[in-house]
């Protein structure tokens, strides 16, 4: 069994965006995956006060924790409006005042509501599955990869709509590969590799932070691989996730939220990077 998280503590207090940057097989996915309980796990994960390393999913998400996975997963056989009203499973009776509320945020949406899901561009359809996630109304917000396979444009207009939903008492806890975009956004950053927080801070600051410049932001020197960052490839994230503690607490706010996780510590035995040297960089003198 790999270990794909180890030592990991992270914290989400209310009203602000974390951002979880870091490159593929580092363990980004499966933190989040472990806070919903998607991937077997061990130890305690609270929210608001209340154990729900237990619960069920659907369970978690009627608590308040909403996640947008990888990929989008929409229901592509549904239209637009079908796949909004399977976001407000948990709360039809608010459904319409939801849906425009949508409608509002994401005014694409609303030309093409009666469109199928499968027909959208990407980037209409990771509109459709954030504005599915909104319609739970989460206190915690969850992006898995929100910017994967996006054109510029679009990603640029969905990081907009991230910050809004802040500035209107939304928590975001934001898992990005484009750490530029991620940290132009966000309050607080963490940089995850081989399953471990190796630096946090202040996200602007990281933005002039030259380890991080060189690792995420396009400074390189031949340095680290693009396609896995030099330190790990996918099977970091295979296997079942160890989780030790996750909790959510009050911090004093309307909508409190306050994410703190640890993760067993051990040994995995990442194998090196096997991506080819034409999709990055590796360090001179190191084997094909």
């Amino acid at each position: 069994m790999i270990q794909g998280l180890k030592g990991v503590d992270i914290d989400v207090y209310d009203r602000e965006i974390v951002t979880l940057i870091g490159s593929n097989g580092a363990g980004k996915t499966s933190t989040l995956n472990g806070i919903v309980n998607l991937v077997r796990s061990s130890g305690r994960v609270s929210f608001l006060n209340d154990d729900i390393s237990r619960s069920q999913t659907h369970q978690i998400v009627r608590r308040g924790l909403a996640l947008v996975p990888e990929g989008r997963r929409v229901f592509t056989n549904l239209t637009i409006e079908e796949n909004l009203r399977m976001g407000a499973y948990n709360n039809l009776a608010g459904y319409a005042r939801l849906r425009d509320r949508m409608y509002a945020l994401f005014p694409r949406l609303k030309e093409r509501r009666h469109q199928m899901a499968g027909t959208m561009s990407g980037g209409e359809q990771q509109m459709l599955a954030i504005a599915r996630a909104l319609m739970s109304e989460p206190v915690l917000l969850m992006l898995d990869e929100p910017s994967l396979g996006l054109a510029p444009k679009i990603v640029g207009e969905l990081f907009g709509i991230i910050k809004q939903l802040r500035e209107e008492n939304m928590t975001v806890l934001l898992v990005e590969q484009n750490a530029t975009a991620a940290l132009a956004i966000a309050d607080r950053a963490y940089v995850l590799e081989n399953g471990r927080i190796t630096l946090s801070g202040a996200a602007r600051e990281m933005l002039t932070n030259p380890e991080i410049k060189r690792m995420y932001l396009g400074d390189r020197h031949g340095q680290n691989c693009l396609g896995c960052g030099g330190a790990s490839c996918e099977a970091a994230t295979s296997g079942s996730l160890l989780l030790h503690k996750a909790h959510l607490v009050p911090v004093g706010f309307s909508r409190p939220a306050s994410l703190s996780m640890s993760y067993h510590d051990g040994t995995t035995g990442f194998p090196r990077c096997q991506c080819p040297r034409r999709r990055g960089w590796l360090p001179a003198g190191s084997p094909p």
